[in-house]
């Protein structure tokens, strides 16, 4: 039976990166050897991180100023990292989520956090509009994508002061003007390589200016000086990353992801809002992410939660389970979900409102 993975993470991949990791773990780059057993100091996976940092920045359009980097960790270190090199006396979180809230609560170890605004008060089912941006703080943090929850910001904002972006869980899912962010970071095992990797786009200019002393691995500067290869890196995850954003230019780039990824997700809204089995658990459409799509069942049909799940997995959709913040369901269509897995889905939740 065919599997749809609806995963929140570690999640989907494409078919083209799983097979040219697995002949790589068998014999890479023609060496004999693993891509799991060679020195990272090798030239052919060099070669590997030199092409993975290059194409990053191709499919991005990353400018001038800009430096990436991948480091061990996941987004969680960044949590860390961030007001380690940024904050000198006062930073500004907007918090929409659980991964927003482990972010600002890292940053107070470290100075002032000013919460500029919240959607707390809904069980973060919506984006917080209308608040204002301290002038006088070091940089605005956000979480563009929140996986538990269902919403996204997507759009660049316009802020005066440095903006930092968690984008975890959709980078490369649109075209994005990293001009107008100080730092994009972000954990891999969503749309890009396996768990084990985060990648780091900063711009030079903001570092170097905290009073504090930082330690060596915890200093953006001393893996921009080192190429990413300070310390040994997550070598199997670096050289997935790669095949993932070859696979990505092939597709057309970070532009026909977004047209696909925007179809797909209209394709399962629409049905949600058809079905009288399902809702909707973010209210604003203009807040509804089309890399996690939340919904539950509605009240008249709460107790058939379980029965649906089963019914789902039976017929190979797998990973929908909601978390337990929210209940109820979560899809999850990152840049390598195929359409036919959507439709996969809402067939399913057709057939099970025709038997109920």
């Amino acid at each position: 039976m065919k599997k749809h993975n609806f995963s929140a993470g570690p999640s989907i991949l494409p078919e083209f990166t799983i097979q040219k990791t697995a002949e790589a773990v068998m014999n890479f780059a023609g060496t004999g050897l693993s891509v799991m057993e060679v020195s990272h100091r090798d030239k052919e996976f060099m070669a590997v991180m030199d092409q993975t940092t290059a194409l990053f920045k191709e499919l991005l359009d990353v400018p001038s100023g800009y430096k990436v980097i991948f480091l061990g960790g996941g987004a969680s270190l960044q949590f860390c990292m961030v007001p380690y090199n940024l904050l000198n006396k006062k930073a500004a979180y907007l918090n929409t989520g659980t991964w927003a809230s482990k972010a600002l609560k890292e940053a107070k170890l470290f100075g002032e956090v000013v919460e500029v605004a919240s959607s707390k008060d809904e069980n973060f089912s919506y984006i917080p509009k209308n608040y204002e941006v301290p002038a006088d703080a070091d940089y605005f943090h956000i979480t563009t994508n929140n996986t538990i929850f269902g919403t996204e910001i997507r759009k660049d904002l316009d802020v005066s002061i440095p903006v930092v972006a968690d984008m975890s869980s959709d980078i490369f899912s649109r075209p994005l003007d990293v001009s107008k962010y100080g730092i994009i970071y972000g954990g891999a095992q969503k749309n890009l390589a396996p768990a084990g990797l985060a990648f780091v786009v900063v711009k030079e200019d903001l570092l170097g200016k905290v009073d504090r002393p930082i330690p060596s691995m915890l200093n953006y500067k001393t893996h921009i000086d080192n190429d990413s290869m300070f310390n040994t890196p997550p070598v199997l995850p670096v050289f997935a990353a790669l095949q993932t954003l070859l696979w990505l230019k092939e597709q057309g780039g970070v532009v026909a992801m977004e047209k696909r990824n925007i179809r797909k997700a209209n394709m399962l809204y629409s049905e949600i809002e058809r079905n009288k089995l399902f809702k909707s658990t973010v209210k604003h459409e203009e807040d509804r992410s089309i890399m996690n799509i939340c919904f539950v069942m509605n009240e008249n049909y709460k107790e058939l939660e379980t029965e649906f799940r089963e019914f789902s997995a039976a017929r190979g959709i797998v990973g929908i389970k909601g978390h337990r913040s929210v209940g109820g369901f979560r899809a999850s269509c990152y840049n390598a979900m195929p359409e036919s897995s959507v439709k996969a889905l809402i067939d399913t939740m057709q057939e099970f409102e025709k038997k109920h």
